[in-house]
């Protein structure tokens, strides 16, 4: 590799921004391919890789700015955010049939939104 790497600060919001947005869209697909071809049943046995990509979005979500989150009114961001929490210091409340839905109804929504983002910020 050629040149100093780039280390992420504080001064460049741009870029953590552009990265959590891309982190979150690569989560959001590997938890759409986690449960492809799977009913709510068969899902059970992979749940713990699905909500590991939810841990993820979460953080994520947090990185990103409050104009960004604005304009997307419709993206439950709190819960989104909270949520992170949940799967990792209350996981005994973490049923299958929550992150089932939560990957069905959430995501889809949430990686168009991301989609939109990026393509606007080229």
């Amino acid at each position: 590799m050629s040149g100093p790497l780039l280390q992420l600060t504080r001064s460049m919001p741009f870029d953590i921004e552009q990265t959590a947005l891309r982190d979150m869209r690569h989560h959001i697909d590997l938890a759409t391919h986690f449960v492809a071809g799977l009913d709510s049943v068969a899902f059970r046995n992979d749940v713990y890789a699905v909500v590991r990509c939810l841990e993820i979005i979460s953080e994520a979500s947090r990185r990103v700015s409050d104009a960004l989150k604005d304009r997307h009114p419709s993206i439950e961001r709190r819960q989104m955010a909270a949520a992170g929490n949940v799967y990792r210091h209350n996981y005994e409340d973490v049923a299958a049939e929550y992150v089932w839905e939560t990957v069905q109804r959430s995501l889809p929504p949430l990686r168009t939104a991301i989609e939109q983002e990026l393509r606007d910020q080229r």
